[in-house]
């Protein structure tokens, strides 16, 4: 049975085996094989031939239980709320809405009616 690579592997585990059991320098082994020095050099760290895991490293799945099909409805209003508020938009130079119109209001407070430093943003607010 062959060896499963994930899709960018530029070396097969043998390839990696001899990366790891040469006394060569980077520079030779990276032209030998037809792959990058970084690449030579982070398979001499390792101590497997083995890829790593890919995906997340700290996800959790969390469940949550609704009595009422009103509560799903507003936690999911409250999630979307949350997220794009806290959202970093390339529009307004990488700040949240929330910081952009702060930054607004300190440059020109007549514009506003009241000081949004006040309305402090999150859920349950």
């Amino acid at each position: 049975m062959g060896q499963v690579l994930h899709g960018c592997a530029t070396t097969t585990e043998a390839v990696r085996r001899a990366i790891q059991n040469s006394q060569e320098s980077l520079r030779a082994l990276a032209k030998r094989y037809g792959i990058n020095q970084k690449t030579v050099a982070k398979w001499k760290q390792r101590g497997t031939v083995a890829d790593l895991p890919t995906g997340p490293k700290e996800a959790t799945v969390q469940r949550y239980h609704y009595d009422r099909h009103n509560q799903l409805e507003a936690h999911l209003a409250d999630f979307i709320n949350a997220y794009n508020y806290a959202r970093r938009l390339k529009t307004l130079k990488g700040l949240t809405p929330y910081e952009y119109i702060c930054k607004c209001w300190t440059s020109q407070p007549e514009r506003f009616k009241l000081n949004p430093l006040q309305k402090m943003p999150g859920l349950n607010t």
